[in-house]
């Protein structure tokens, strides 16, 4: 089986693992700031518990989406949290190739909906 075929076969993501991959696509995060990501990037719609979160965080480590990144620089964020160390996830190449493929049938389905015209973008 192809490496193509394989993300294939996990499309679609759900809601959730979509916005923490987005969350990820600029460079690595930890994970409080995947929450606030995550919050942002659904306009406030989905508010993932902290639970669910690593939850969801140790799945995608496990299917090698993402890996453990370590951050060299401290963010605002850590500033806000002294002394406690924070745990970075980055996309792995796969991770990316999975999002890239989700957005692409995301992108597919809209102009789908455009193309019907019962949809005005």
């Amino acid at each position: 089986m192809t490496e193509n075929a394989n993300i294939e076969d996990k499309l679609p993501l759900t809601e959730s693992t979509f916005l923490i991959l987005l969350s990820l696509a600029p460079g690595p995060r930890h994970g409080y700031a995947i929450l606030k990501d995550v919050a942002a990037l659904s306009g406030e719609r989905v508010q993932l518990s902290t639970g669910t979160l690593y939850g969801a965080l140790k799945r995608l480590l496990a299917e090698g989406w993402i890996r453990r990144a370590t951050q060299e620089a401290p963010t605002e964020d850590d500033a806000d949290h002294p002394g406690r160390p924070r745990r970075y996830y980055a996309l792995t190449d796969r991770g990316r190739r999975l999002l890239e493929a989700e957005v692409a049938r995301l992108e597919s389905l809209a102009a789908a909906a455009l193309r019907v015209g019962e949809v005005q973008a």
